[in-house]
């Protein structure tokens, strides 16, 4: 298997998600595929940085994007610096290179008015997808979860006497995250109907479909961005944009950004404080209202 040893260094060792070493593995072969086609090289160990230039160009050319670019650059750098720790080369090609230039799109959250306009519509949900997509909008909102943390929340990650779920994030990182009584009512009315279901599946995980299996990453994004396209106008519509808004709208009403980034479960808080611009713009109109020398 082609970069056999380095995928199970990202797997075993770093403790990446399946997707984050498949976009890994996939970055690296697309790599090797140009510079076998264009260079007649036969392995990415005997590549120089000119060749790699030359990827960059051609990636530049094909119209993608600089923050993509330097993703799979990204790859590159992480294989090339594996290599040196194993003492399979002498020199990383990726040392001195500088990442492109990339312009800093700030998502716009769902205002609290949007949320509440989708929360309407399951008003008088009672079968079992209503209840299921109610509950997956309010968790996305009230934790700030990931869309393939919730895919893979299990049965017994949910504790309705703490009222806590347990989320399994990035690297396999643990952290508990407290839910509202309204979303552990909604919780309660799923799991009745969940075990009414003909057959299940998929036992251990929390969120099936109508069949009874483990609901997938495509089917979460079509149900929010179907939900959401009905009370806004907002061009993304994702589970990420929830996660924003959840961000973002605690921070507007003062939450400390240490605490966000726990329950956001970021590593750093350079990660973090991307959500602050909203509430930056919010500050200074608070401001622009409030201060006595503007009024005058």
């Amino acid at each position: 298997m082609l970069f056999k040893e380095f995928i199970d260094y990202l797997s075993l060792e770093k403790n990446y998600s399946v997707h984050t070493v498949t976009a890994y593995k996939r970055d690296l072969e697309n790599f090797l595929e140009f510079a076998v086609a264009g260079y007649d090289y036969k392995s990415i160990k005997e590549i120089n940085y000119s060749v790699i230039r030359s990827w960059i160009v051609s990636l530049v050319d094909s119209g993608i994007t600089n923050r993509s670019i330097n993703r799979k650059i990204s790859s590159l750098k992480t294989y090339y610096k594996f290599l040196l720790k194993t003492k399979q080369i002498e020199v990383n090609p990726l040392a001195k290179h500088k990442a492109l230039k990339t312009s800093t799109k700030l998502q716009v959250p769902f205002s609290e008015k949007e949320i509440e306009n989708v929360l309407d519509l399951f008003e008088e949900a009672e079968d079992f997808k209503g209840v299921r997509n109610k509950l997956i909008v309010e968790l996305f909102y009230s934790t700030g979860i990931r869309r393939a943390e919730l895919v893979n929340l299990k049965l017994n990650d949910v504790s309705l006497s703490q009222n806590t779920i347990k989320v399994l994030g990035k690297r396999n990182k643990e952290r508990i995250l407290p839910l509202l009584p309204s979303v552990v009512k909604t919780i309660e009315v799923y799991l009745k109907l969940r075990n009414e279901l003909k057959i299940i599946v998929d036992t251990p995980y929390l969120f099936l479909s109508a069949k009874g299996i483990k609901i997938y990453e495509n089917l979460v994004y079509r149900i929010i961005n179907s939900y959401f396209s009905k009370a806004s106008e907002k061009v993304k519509k994702s589970p990420h944009i929830l996660r924003h808004s959840f961000a973002t709208h605690l921070l507007n009403e003062g939450a400390d950004l240490n605490a966000v980034k726990e329950l956001l479960g970021h590593s750093s808080l350079a990660s973090t404080q991307v959500y602050t611009h909203n509430s930056i713009a919010q500050l200074k109109q608070v401001y622009k209202n409030s201060h006595p020398r503007n009024t005058k």
